[in-house]
């Protein structure tokens, strides 16, 4: 599919204001309402935009501490590495979860309420996790900068 800097332009403005009405989208990029929506609809209908979510505040949900996992497993075969995945799936504390090249196999991306929590998940999921034969958790002190925004 290609894409435009006119398409860039309506990508950009969704990423920052996900809300964003289509007449107010349509006038920012100076469009008609219709050529706007029809960018949008085919944008969408390519996957190029996967979905709209809501970014909620952690602190205020009581999930202000961040903790990375770092993940060696004992063995790289297909069966390890799927039985790993499904049972990392299946922890909502998880939101993210990278197979990584380098010194872990995997990397998690955790929310948790403060360490005593995160001391809790450690023992009922992520001590229990299939295949695991290291792990090593790091805690973030601050965010310095978070964006889901994809440069385009």
């Amino acid at each position: 599919m290609e894409i435009d800097a006119l398409d860039r332009r309506i990508l950009a403005l969704l990423q920052e204001q996900g809300r964003l009405s289509n007449a107010d989208l349509s006038e920012r990029v100076a469009l008609s309402p219709s050529a706007c929506h029809r960018r949008v609809a085919r944008l969408e209908k390519a996957g190029v935009i996967a979905g709209y979510v809501a970014l909620l505040d952690r602190a205020l949900l009581a999930r202000g501490t961040t903790a990375f996992v770092e993940i060696t497993l004992s063995g790289q075969a297909d069966e390890v590495l799927d039985t790993f995945e499904a049972a990392v799936a299946r922890i909502p504390e998880v939101l993210e979860c990278h197979l990584m090249a380098g010194s872990a196999d995997y990397l998690l991306k955790v929310v948790v309420r403060d360490t005593e929590d995160f001391a809790q998940l450690h023992r009922q999921y992520l001590a229990r996790l299939p295949g695991v034969a290291q792990m090593q958790s790091s805690f973030a002190l601050r965010r310095v900068r978070e964006t889901t925004a994809i440069p385009v």
